[in-house]
């Protein structure tokens, strides 16, 4: 007679951790996507992400020491290669809770002067 082992259950994969310092505005206005309700960052990198991905930043924002902690989600992908020269990497959708909310805002008023400009960023 056979034992059945049980089937050991799927552990999702950690999130990579990823450390974002934007050293002044012109830089965080072309990374920071405002067109998500709930903020996000882009970040760039090589690696290959998936729509739907966890990730773990630690963002410093100009001119600020503090890491800010964020556990987001691949939301936006631009591919090696992409059209218009754009840099390749990833767009973070901040989550919806009450620190995200807080960086959103410290960015939003950072950028205040800056978010009615039609410059292009990094996603846009």
């Amino acid at each position: 007679m056979s034992e059945t082992k049980p089937t050991p259950t799927a552990t999702p994969p950690r999130p990579s951790v990823i450390q974002l310092a934007i050293k002044d505005k012109s830089a965080l206005y072309a990374a920071y996507m405002n067109t998500f309700t709930e903020g996000g960052i882009f970040i760039p990198t090589a690696r290959d992400y998936r729509l739907g991905d966890f990730v773990y930043i630690l963002l410093t924002l100009p001119d600020d020491p503090q890491r800010y902690p964020v556990a987001g989600k691949v939301a936006w992908v631009t591919p090696a290669k992409a059209s218009g020269g754009r840099t390749q990497g990833v767009g973070v959708l901040f989550p919806k809770d009450e620190k995200a909310r807080a960086l959103k805002a410290k960015i939003e008023d950072v950028l205040s002067s800056h978010l009615s400009s039609d410059r292009s960023t990094q996603t846009i």
